[in-house]
């Protein structure tokens, strides 16, 4: 993904979201580097949504990975809710987390094969210590739910078990659990039925 400039940018007061001259590269043989996102800017706004739009293997899932610090970006900066993300490291950029999820490209993969649904879901809520257990289950229930996966009869089963549609849902039910300022979502429904999508 190539450069944009920052030109085009906004106050930062009015956004939510700055991504300011976003670099990720990579190692390759013969200690050259892969360029896989080269200079990119762009802000949003809440409750805005902003797409990124490109061909294979141009860099929209190291654009949104860098953005989540997973990992940090070679060189620019992200900040969210006026906080430089770059800039953290340790418990301060672990703090953030509650403010922003992500929905990654391969919902099987990011589902724990060995925790219950129900356990996945709720996960944020227990690293926080949002509510009591039965809190937390209830909401994990209730979420399930907005997303079309009956709690009753996945709640205690495990992810393969399950198609890669349900799949998503479940990973798309774990990413607003928080309910999170910033949802980056890696083809959030392309694993979905072609009529949700």
């Amino acid at each position: 993904m190539a450069g944009s400039g920052t030109a085009h940018l906004r106050p930062a007061d009015e956004v939510l979201l700055r991504v300011e001259n976003l670099v990720m590269e990579f190692p390759a043989k013969g200690g050259r580097k892969v360029n896989a996102v080269s200079n990119i800017s762009f802000d949003v706004a809440a409750g805005e949504t902003l797409g990124l739009v490109g061909e294979s293997g141009c860099g929209k899932s190291t654009t949104g990975k860098a953005i989540m610090q997973l990992p940090p970006p070679t060189r620019g900066s992200v900040t969210l809710d006026g906080v430089d993300l770059t800039s953290l490291k340790g418990e301060a950029l672990r703090a953030t987390r509650p403010t922003m999820q992500m929905i990654f490209q391969d919902p099987i993969s990011s589902l724990n094969p060995r925790r219950t649904v129900t356990d996945i879901v709720a996960e944020p809520l227990n690293i926080w210590n949002t509510g009591t257990d039965e809190e937390r289950k209830a909401k994990a229930s209730a979420t399930l739910a907005d997303v079309g996966v009956d709690p009753e009869a996945a709640g205690e089963r495990k992810p393969h078990e399950f198609s890669g549609g349900q799949c998503q849902r479940i990973s798309i039910a774990r990413a607003v659990i928080t309910d999170p300022k910033l949802i980056i979502c890696d083809e959030p429904v392309s694993a979905l039925d072609v009529s949700v999508q």
